[in-house]
């Protein structure tokens, strides 16, 4: 490992690993809580090849190490067997970012199935390949060949509980093979096949929607038994609960025995509450929500259609689509089939079109190398090239993108195609209509007419009235005023304010990491407004859990380094709130994080903001602006 004996350097000099009862990281440096201060060897860590320096400040005593800091953080965890289980970024409820309901709906539900969306779309490929080969006839369904791919495509989606008891424990902040365990208990077949094999003891709810026959008490307490196999809603719920319980037993159990005690006490009391409370209360829900839905889209699936058809990558771009994805999953688990993200279907045929359009008529070789690649992936489903490098940026694609994927929606709407399984994007999408019962059905057919007229529709319309030859700024997200102006014989690249205040030397702040440049060139701004600013057009290279810093990779590789406040870390992500992720496109001008600056003051805290170019011993020279009040998209950074 690279630094791994900077790692077992740093645990030395910090004390030992008996000397640490916690260590997280931030965005530059290491932060450790030690138990006796007085044992760490500061001098030598401040002199220390790998460190820049060590500020002791807030309880914490701080390794400044600069952008190698996640590196040297999975050795040092490597190295003392440190508890690096929890995220760093899990934030106690007391201190959540207290935002909009549906913006932290949304943020839950992103956070809990992005990271398995990609095998979750390859387990539905698999599943749709099954189906199209049993509908035209190269498999039998009684064959061999048939169950190994039918159990290769399902599994995920038979045990989907047990991903989703990961993620979302990781999620609430709580141990995940805690909620793992939880999900194996909701799915546990022996549980499950009673109701096959028992008589009733008696029924619940007779002669209503929600009728249950009772199978088995627990305690006395009669338990619903429901099938937990491919659902969404009770795990999480469960998780949610579990996590907040696992926190307070670890306050209150001592923690001699805390190891065991801790998820033995977890699971005594969430496994049983969900079998009796939370998993049929979470089932009827999740009924009622699917047959509601249907509801709606049966009053008008043409208008449903042009609305979710014609809004898709505007819910994309504000993340507001994840709000459908369990719906969707719910509705093939309770109805069989989903008529609702079908809906989507069109929009990655369309901005296929419209970039197929842009690719042949325009005049600029930059754009046209851009558009071939972003048009292959578009129509495999993936639009994030085509949509953020070349329809946004010329504006009116996008906008035709949004009318032919909305007219497709329409057609999709009006013909009932129906999604059957949780398929691939694209063209990976057509097995996913596939009825199991009648094969090829009119739904299939739907399909195949919306996403042709909508990549016509869009090839059309942006061929004829795109207009993106007029206006050489708008060609390309790459040619805004990222692009670095000529002096002379050298190339400079601007950096503008991405607040309004005042500027300040970087020199004469309190934190030394920054104040001696160690961690990059550049000026330090008071905000007076709470919205930061993107100074660049580039893609986010780093933004820490709790949305006080972030990092910026400009299109010619600077390196913008951004941090709100002096030890605003502490807050835990009180206060801030972020409008982008890491890894997204961003172009200057663009809001990035907002802060309350009279919350984050009341408590206690600097709001001076560094702005620094980390990676400045690259280029010849950074030239910053002299001390003064300074507005948003003013220059405050020349790198030459």
């Amino acid at each position: 490992m690279k630094y791994e004996q900077l790692a077992k350097d740093i645990i030395k000099n910090v004390g030992g690993k008996e000397n640490v009862n916690s260590v997280v990281h931030c965005i530059t440096r290491l932060r450790f809580k030690l138990k006796d201060e007085d044992k760490a060897n500061t001098e030598t860590l401040n002199n220390m090849e790998g460190v820049v320096t060590v500020r002791q400040s807030g309880g914490q005593y701080q390794v400044v190490i600069g952008n190698h800091v996640p590196e040297v953080y999975k050795a040092v965890v490597a190295d003392g067997g440190f508890d690096a289980e929890k995220p760093v970024d899990a934030v106690d409820e007391e201190n959540e970012d207290k935002g909009g309901l549906l913006n932290r709906f949304i943020d839950l539900i992103s956070g809990i199935f992005t990271p398995i969306l990609g095998i979750l779309a390859a387990s539905g490929m698999i599943k749709g390949l099954n189906v199209l080969f049993v509908s035209l006839g190269w498999l039998d369904e009684t064959g061999g060949t048939y169950q190994i791919l039918n159990v290769t495509g399902d599994a995920l989606f038979y045990f989907l509980p047990i991903l989703l008891g990961y993620t979302a424990m990781k999620k609430f902040g709580g141990t995940p093979f805690v909620g793992m365990v939880i999900a194996m208990g909701l799915v546990y077949p022996a549980l499950e096949g009673i109701p096959e094999t028992a008589e009733p003891l008696y029924t619940l709810f007779a002669g209503t929607v929600i009728e249950s026959p009772v199978y088995i008490e627990f305690f006395g307490i009669p338990v619903i038994l429901m099938t937990y196999s491919m659902s969404v809603i009770p795990i999480i719920i469960s998780a949610f609960f579990a996590a907040k319980l696992e926190r307070f037993l670890t306050k209150v159990i001592p923690s001699v025995v805390r190891t065991f005690l801790v998820p033995m006490l977890t699971l005594l009391i969430i496994i049983p509450l969900t079998f009796i409370v939370i998993g049929p209360i979470a089932t009827w829900a999740s009924q009622i929500l699917g047959v509601g839905t249907v509801w709606v889209y049966d009053l008008s699936p043409m208008i449903a259609g042009i609305f979710v058809g014609g809004f898709w990558l505007v819910l994309v771009m504000l993340g507001l689509h994840w709000g459908l994805v369990p719906i969707a999953i719910n509705n093939i688990q309770v109805a069989g089939a989903d008529v609702i993200l079908p809906l989507s279907f069109v929009h990655s045929f369309a901005i296929a079109g419209a970039i197929l359009a842009v690719w042949i008529r325009t005049t600029n070789q930059k754009t046209k190398s851009l558009s071939a690649p972003a048009f292959i992936s578009a129509i495999f489903g993936v639009t994030e090239p085509a949509m953020y490098g070349i329809a946004l940026p010329l504006k009116r694609p996008f906008i035709f993108t949004l009318i032919s994927s909305g007219v497709g929606g329409a057609i999709i709407g009006l013909f009932g195609t129906k999604m059957y399984i949780y398929g691939g994007l694209g063209i990976f999408k057509f097995p996913s209509f596939i009825n199991p019962e009648e094969g090829f059905d009119t739904g299939f057919m739907g399909a195949i007419i919306a996403a042709v007229v909508g990549i016509i529709l869009a090839f059309v319309l942006t061929y004829f009235f795109g207009e993106f030859n007029k206006n050489e700024e708008n060609k390309t997200v790459t040619e805004e005023s990222s692009e670095p102006r000529e002096n002379g014989d050298e190339q400079n690249e601007i950096i503008v304010s991405p607040l309004n205040g005042k500027v300040e030397s970087l020199s004469d702040i309190s934190d030394t990491a920054f104040s001696s440049g160690a961690l990059g060139k550049g000026v330090a701004i008071n905000p007076s407004e709470g919205k930061l600013i993107s100074p660049v057009s580039g893609t986010v290279s780093a933004l820490f859990g709790t949305n006080h810093a972030i990092g910026i990779k400009t299109g010619h590789g600077a390196e913008v380094l951004i941090h709100i406040g002096m030890d605003t870390v502490q807050l835990d992500g009180k206060h801030f709130k972020a409008h982008v992720s890491q890894g997204d496109q961003i172009e200057k001008g663009q809001l990035l994080i907002e802060f309350d600056i009279k919350a984050i003051e009341k408590e206690g805290y600097n709001l001076t903001t560094p702005v620094v170019i980390t990676n400045y011993d690259q280029y010849k020279m950074i030239e910053t602006v002299e001390q003064g009040n300074i507005q948003i998209g003013d220059t405050i950074i020349t790198i030459i």
